[in-house]
């Protein structure tokens, strides 16, 4: 006969028992969700941008923006070929992609370059350099995209004509290498042209909103990968801290930083969905409007 003076400390232990068991079957869905279902789930984030300087006759432009694909990786070919094929059915004018195109190794960026090379917008592909492409030499991490016919834009800028008038890609090197150069890239820019600037790490964004950009756009932060509530990110990596995830404003200068595509280690995304971005981008005032 069990004592009852026993029976709350062995209902106490059950319940304990209980309580554990729950907490760790939890814990176990939302590793497996974080691991293997919300990075796959990418979301298509669309915005509507003024850029007063963005001449009358490309109003309306489109842009997508792809990033931090870290090919090679945990991201096989196969997810780089959707990523591909869902850019090109927003049908953007202008695709942009904004580094981390793939992992340290030169067959991962072959593989990534021949990929990418399937991107389509009419008025251009354009690609810079992030800090993973710059932990090999230029022969390695750079030509191939090259040679699969993007435009690479290193500390250089190029004229987008359409419909009789134009914007300006510019495009920086890697800051964390110490290699970027605005000054540089803008050398022989309009003054009062509308500049779209491409760079990496998006906390240049002070420096940039002097140099009367209309908009950057980034990504390096992957948004955090892990956000939580309240807390938020748990890790952000340098050059990415105060500006890591989504729109703000410097200035007069618009700053968005892409959560990307692909993950670093640990390959895990929680509260911070993958993203492929699509701006429409209007000469007329007024607040964005994301959709």
């Amino acid at each position: 006969m069990v004592h009852s003076s026993l029976l709350p400390s062995v209902a106490s232990a059950s319940a304990v028992a209980c309580t554990l068991g729950g907490i760790a079957l939890a814990a176990g869905l939302l590793a497996n969700y974080a691991a293997r279902v919300e990075p796959g789930r990418v979301e298509v984030v669309r915005m509507t941008l003024p850029l007063p300087r963005l001449p009358a006759n490309l109003d309306g432009l489109t842009l997508a923006q792809i990033s931090d694909i870290h090919a090679g990786g945990v991201t096989g070919v196969e997810q780089v070929r959707r990523f591909v094929a869902m850019t090109n059915a927003l049908h953007p004018d202008i695709t942009v992609i904004t580094g981390d195109m793939f992992e340290h190794r030169f067959e991962s960026a072959q593989m990534s370059a021949r990929e990418l090379a399937n991107l389509r917008a009419p008025l251009g592909v354009y690609a810079i350099m992030g800090n993973h492409e710059r932990h090999v030499p230029p022969e390695h991490g750079e030509r191939p995209f090259r040679q699969a016919g993007l435009t690479v834009l290193c500390n250089a800028a190029h004229e987008v004509r359409a419909d009789g008038a134009s914007l300006w890609m510019v495009g920086l090197d890697d800051l964390l290498r110490g290699r970027g150069d605005l000054a540089l890239a803008l050398r022989g820019v309009p003054e009062g042209s509308c500049k779209v600037l491409l760079v990496h790490e998006p906390d240049l964004a002070d420096d940039a909103a002097q140099y009367s950009i209309d908009l950057q756009l980034s990504g390096h932060t992957h948004g955090g990968q892990v956000r939580l509530p309240i807390i938020g990110p748990l890790i952000l990596p340098a050059l990415g801290r105060r500006y890591p995830m989504g729109l703000y404003q410097v200035g007069d200068t618009w700053v968005y930083t892409s959560r990307g595509l692909g993950m670093a280690s640990p390959a895990v995304r929680l509260n911070c969905r993958p993203e492929i971005t699509l701006f429409t981008l209007t000469c007329r005032g007024g607040n964005h409007a994301a959709t």
